[in-house]
């Protein structure tokens, strides 16, 4: 056999084997054509795809038609009425429904909880007291929950009333538990928090007007007005009652007495300076508001008797300023104990009308309560006469 002949049949063995040059698991592997394989869901298969699709898709359009119109709609038109609901601290979202709905403010449970969880209101509600209108939209009952808007109480203290007076008023909207209240009110602790050098917060209590709500604690109102005064009384005015002679305690207790004697303010200057000239020469302040102050719910008029009692605060029987305040005083009885009149008077006697006859002795101050007795006589007999 030649060298051509051979070459031959090599080319041919090799052409039979695969690529030349290509062995063993290369030369095996076989040829693919480049195009994908199609995998096909059968028919039925599909079309329960193609209809759950349609059906989810339904689905959610009607039920967000159906939101929509909850949402919107109000909860009760024609039975209209204002109704108040109480969130207790720690209520879950469940609980929170549940109360709203025994108070007749959810009418579908099921969309309710579908608009607060789209609404994400689930986790952001706050505790407290609701006022909701059954006018209202289910959308603005959640909205007033997720905002917080609680109700609030606008509550006024007027000046001078001492704090059983307070605790009766502030009852009375149901923001405080009195007996804490009047635990605190004797509460050394709570008392040196607040900056009160005293044993009773009495007199530090700020009269203004406060807008409270039930989920505050007794303790942060009382915190909350305690607070105002340290707004109102100034370092400024403590430094100058230290100069006249008088700690912060002393002050408010003397501003106490100007104001339980006379609410009209134009004469608390007036007042003022009969105390100041009276403690000057060391005469008792015989100022009659002193004399009942510790009685238990005193009502009336102060009698002859009272002026007798033996009380600490009495200043028919003590020397001095009583040994707290027996008020709590406005700003105009704590600048006038700061700022008295540049006057000599040492006696003064109510005119039945909140102003006050001055005198500088004792004659003519026994002179203008005669003067008033008789006009008052006078008055009565020509009230008989009609």
């Amino acid at each position: 056999m030649g060298m051509d002949e051979t070459k031959k049949k090599n080319t041919v063995k090799n052409s039979a084997k695969g690529e030349p040059g290509k062995t063993g698991a290369a030369a095996k592997k076989p040829i693919q054509s480049g195009k994908p394989v199609k995998h096909v869901l059968p028919r039925a298969v599909i079309r329960v795809i193609n209809y759950i699709l349609v059906l989810s898709l339904t689905a959610v359009i009607v039920l967000g038609i159906l939101l929509l119109d909850y949402a919107t709609a109000p909860i009760d038109e024609d039975n209209i009425a204002v109704v108040t609901v109480d969130i207790p601290v720690g209520s879950s979202f469940l609980r929170t429904t549940k109360i709203l709905d025994e108070a007749g403010l959810i009418k579908n449970r099921f969309l309710f909880n579908m608009l607060a969880f789209t609404k994400r209101a689930t986790r952001v509600i706050r505790a407290g007291e609701y006022e909701f209108s059954t006018s209202m939209t289910p959308a603005t009952v959640i909205r007033k929950l997720v905002r917080g808007e609680i109700k609030v109480y606008r509550v006024t203290i007027p000046e001078d009333f001492n704090m059983k007076e307070i605790a009766h008023r502030l009852d009375y909207f149901r923001l405080i538990d009195k007996n804490v209240f009047f635990e605190l009110a004797r509460d050394r602790k709570f008392l040196a928090s607040l900056g009160i050098p005293a044993n009773s917060i009495e007199g530090y209590l700020f009269p203004d007007t406060y807008t409270f709500n039930r989920s505050m604690s007794t303790r942060q109102i009382m915190t909350v007005m305690v607070s105002q005064f340290w707004n109102k009384v100034t370092p400024e005015m403590v430094q100058k009652a230290q100069e006249m002679g008088f700690n912060l305690h002393e002050l408010v207790t003397f501003a106490s007495l100007i104001g339980k004697e006379s609410g009209y303010h134009d004469e608390k200057e007036l007042i003022s300076a009969v105390f100041h000239n009276r403690l000057k020469r060391k005469k008792r302040l015989q100022s009659d508001p002193t004399a009942v102050y510790d009685l238990e719910d005193f009502q009336g008029k102060v009698l002859l008797s009272h002026l007798k009692r033996n009380s600490p605060y009495n200043t028919y029987i003590i020397q001095g300023l009583p040994p707290g305040p027996i008020a709590n005083p406005g700003l105009s009885s704590i600048r006038a104990v700061l700022n008295p009149a540049p006057v000599k008077y040492l006696y003064f006697v109510s005119k039945n009308d909140g102003t006050h006859a001055f005198s500088e002795t004792i004659q003519q101050h026994n002179e203008a309560v005669k003067e008033l007795r008789r006009l008052q006589k006078q008055a009565r007999s020509n009230s008989a006469g009609k």
